[in-house]
């Protein structure tokens, strides 16, 4: 099982963003993720990343996920190449069709209806494909929301970097198990917010429909399957924690409730790591990303 880190706490100086990388890939985790929102996480994820790569030598270094309306994706796919380059091949480009009302909000960029933001998406994801396995190029490559023409990878892209594509919706699902190399499944986040309805979606049985959606659109083809611990730390007094944290949250559900969901990881060290190895052998994921401020309690679970 992999483990990714996702990174949303402050960032204040160029000496916290080093120290605090060097810790992730001191931990033993896999990948070190950044997000991509005007509220919570200001930081320049690409930009972040480009640092990150400075002090690490191990770490994947990821994008958790960018919001495709940020970007043009001609302009997305030279960041990329140029990002793959000064990363020493370490990069994961997440990828998602963008959900936050408040990203809209501050940004002043139009929140289109769902159906919409995910077509483009899709157009995006074909495109980077294309552009990012072609070397250096010069590609054609039209899709209904983007095009490019002669467009040549400088630097150029020895291997393309691996596109993780996320959501909670049957769409997004079907546009990440067709084209995506990881599958992120993640809560329904139709409502523009992280409460109670996404919480909900989150249960076991609307995971292994999200499953279903994902396989079907697969066919022959195997993605990794990735999930965040929206919800981790290591304690003996599990209901506990699940109830502050839902206080803290302001969810709707019961502790019960959370502590039931795949994408909980609260409990003792022996019981997180029982549901580790259930995310695995019941769904088959393969890769878990848990938030930066958990990691100090589930750091010896990924130590083993």
């Amino acid at each position: 099982m992999d483990v990714g880190v996702l990174m949303m706490e402050p960032l204040v100086s160029a000496a916290q963003w080093r120290d605090r990388v060097r810790r992730v890939e001191d931990s033993g985790a896999a990948a070190l993720q950044v997000s991509d929102h005007f509220d919570r996480s200001p930081v320049s994820p690409l930009i972040a990343l480009a640092a990150a790569a400075q002090h690490t030598d191990r770490l994947r270094l990821g994008t958790l996920v960018l919001n495709n309306d940020f970007r043009h994706p001609a302009v997305l796919a030279k960041e990329l190449a140029s990002l793959q380059l000064l990363c020493d091949g370490r990069l994961e480009v997440g990828l998602g069709a963008g959900w936050m009302d408040e990203d809209y909000t501050i940004s002043g960029i139009v929140r289109e209806p769902a159906g919409r933001r995910v077509d483009r998406l899709a157009g995006t994801v074909r495109l980077l494909k294309t552009v990012l396995g072609a070397g250096a190029g010069p590609v054609d490559a039209a899709e209904e929301h983007c095009s490019v023409t002669g467009y040549r990878n400088v630097p150029p892209v020895t291997a393309a970097p691996p596109l993780l594509v996320g959501g909670g919706g049957r769409r997004v699902l079907t546009v990440a198990g067709r084209y995506a190399d990881i599958v992120s499944v993640n809560f329904d986040l139709r409502e523009g917010r992280a409460a109670t309805h996404a919480a909900r979606s989150a249960a076991a049985e609307a995971t292994e429909e999200k499953l279903s959606w994902v396989r079907e659109a697969a066919g022959g083809r195997s993605p990794v399957l990735h999930l965040i611990a929206y919800w981790a730390e290591v304690t003996e007094r599990p209901a506990e924690a699940a109830a502050r944290r839902i206080a803290a949250l302001g969810l709707g559900i019961t502790p019960e409730e959370m502590l039931a969901s795949p994408h909980c990881l609260i409990g003792p060290r022996g019981a997180v790591a029982e549901r580790l190895a259930e995310l695995e052998e019941r769904w088959g994921f393969g890769y878990v990303t848990l938030y930066e401020a958990d990691l100090p309690s589930f750091a010896p679970v990924i130590g083993g």
